[in-house]
């Protein structure tokens, strides 16, 4: 696969020398395990077990973690770079994996030191994968206090209903968050997807992203586990954590475009007819074709550049260099420029296509149908008016789940 994909639109994201050993073998696995299987994979819409299988073998769950715990220390940048490639080749794969590279990095910033060395162990050396049940079936997507933790012989016990749990139907791991009844404040624990009165059920029935299983987990008295996961005293997640969650949604996002933009262009050279105007024999004479790829593959770049600038800016909030209101406006304007331009690769690049092009054979539908569901995560159009409202009144964004 090439990683560049626009040609000459977008350069490719060169890896350093000292990480060309670890990813050059998770490459091959995208491109000869992951890319071939993803169509198969969205029409049986299951949790896709052999393509994490094959990501696990890579050492790929260690990406994100610390080199001091056995990680390999990608940077966050460097991170959403691998999510991409996932992305173009399926990305349910790639919000799996998402989920645990976010979790994993979120958990290494506030978890005390016994935590750390636990888990840090566990992913570097069994490659164990971390999924989420996080959201709530609440009135509103900020209300959460459905699922109750209760003290129960010095631990806690668990119970309620989550939704949208990614990743939590093949995890070794899933991070449960609660409302401590006494304590009168939220927890944060992972518990074993085997654990007693924990189901996770087959209920995920979306139209696209269909193998991310996100369906419903049940917790009938789940007990929790000392040390998974005690914050550090006084800590909690990073400002700056909600934006990259953002910002790897338009990651998968542009990715998905890139691929449909591949796949539609390698259909017009090879399959479509040119249209009775068009002076050549080819549908890649016709100009309509040509400007509609062209206006496509420019958004595409324009979407990437934004993404990755983005990124690049969350490692300069972690460091300190820019405030949280420079990264935020850059993931916002990221979405904006992500979906829109993933919709359009994935629909109406279709019109330079044609009718056959609509065969359930070609399988083109999976593309619109993974942008579509992926872009409704959070409505861009509060982004827009987020970003108007710091650029009219100078708002500075504050940290919370969705923002």
């Amino acid at each position: 696969m090439d990683t560049s994909v626009l040609g000459a639109l977008v350069p490719a994201y060169v890896w350093p020398e000292s990480l060309r050993s670890r990813i050059d073998p998770l490459h091959e696995v995208i491109d000869h395990v992951i890319a071939p299987a993803a169509s198969a994979v969205d029409a049986q819409g299951r949790y896709p077990v052999a393509a994490i299988a094959a990501l696990k073998a890579c050492g790929v769950m260690a990406a994100a973690m610390p080199e001091v715990y056995g990680g390999w220390g990608l940077t966050q940048a460097q991170s959403q770079e691998v999510l991409f490639r996932l992305a173009m080749a399926d990305p349910s794969v790639a919000q799996i994996y998402k989920v645990h590279d976010d979790l994993v990095r979120e958990i290494f910033a506030f978890a005390d030191e016994e935590t750390c060395l636990r888990l840090g162990q566990d992913i570097a050396t069994r490659q164990i994968i971390i999924g989420q049940a996080i959201a709530e079936p609440g009135a509103r997507a900020d209300q959460f206090g459905h699922v109750i933790a209760t003290p129960d012989q010095g631990g806690h016990s668990l119970s309620g209903r989550k939704i949208y749990a990614t990743g939590a139907m093949g995890a070794d791991l899933i991070a449960i968050t609660s409302y401590d009844a006494v304590c009168h404040g939220m927890r944060f624990d992972l518990v074993p997807r085997d654990a007693a009165g924990l189901s996770v059920l087959d209920d995920w029935d979306g139209m696209g992203q269909r193998a991310t299983d996100s369906g419903t987990v049940m917790l009938d008295h789940v007990k929790t586990i000392a040390g998974l996961v005690v914050p550090k005293e006084d800590q909690s997640p990073p400002d700056w954590a909600s934006l990259r969650y953002q910002n790897g949604f338009s990651v998968i996002l542009v990715g998905i475009g890139v691929a449909a933009l591949r796949h539609a262009a390698d259909f017009v050279r090879e399959h479509a007819r040119p249209w009775i105007s068009v002076q050549g024999g080819h549908a890649s004479d016709d100009p309509m074709a040509r400007r509609l790829f062209g206006e496509i593959g420019a958004e595409l770049a324009g979407a990437l550049a934004q993404v990755r600038d983005a990124a690049h800016r969350l490692d300069l909030r972690a460091s300190g260099a820019l405030s949280r209101a420079e990264v935020a406006m850059a993931v916002y304007a990221a979405r904006s420029l992500a979906s829109k331009a993933s919709l359009r690769a994935s629909s109406d690049i279709m019109a330079a296509m044609g009718a056959r092009a609509t065969s359930r054979a070609v399988g083109f539908d999976r593309y619109w149908r993974d942008a579509r569901t992926l872009s409704l995560h959070d409505p861009v159009d509060w982004k827009h008016e987020e970003i108007g409202r710091h650029l009219l009144t100078g708002w500075q964004p504050e940290a919370s789940l969705y923002r």
